[in-house]
């Protein structure tokens, strides 16, 4: 099969991502001086995007898991229609 998803492998992406979200804020709080309505803005700005990257994130997650499912679901049809001649000839032997 092409690519598998993991759930954990998104979550520590997912943690990595709001760590160095965090360590780049403080940074920047450390080393750009900016009033404080300046930085309160900026900050705002970061959150909503980070929340945006993680609805993104969340529905590239979701779609790729309807992928999955849909071609577990096509695989096992297809295994059912192999394995019918299959069954017909064991009924028919007991």
């Amino acid at each position: 099969m092409g690519s598998t998803f993991d759930k954990s492998s998104v979550g520590t992406a997912i943690t990595f991502l709001l760590i160095g979200l965090g360590a780049g804020a403080v940074v920047a709080l450390l080393f750009a001086p900016k009033v404080g309505k300046q930085v309160r803005r900026d900050l705002r700005r970061s959150y909503e995007d980070t929340l945006d990257q993680l609805r993104d994130l969340k529905q590239e997650a979701m779609d790729r898991m309807d992928e999955i499912i849909e071609k577990g679901s096509d695989l096992a049809d297809s295994l059912r229609e192999k394995a019918a001649p299959f069954g017909k000839g064991l009924r028919r032997v007991s």
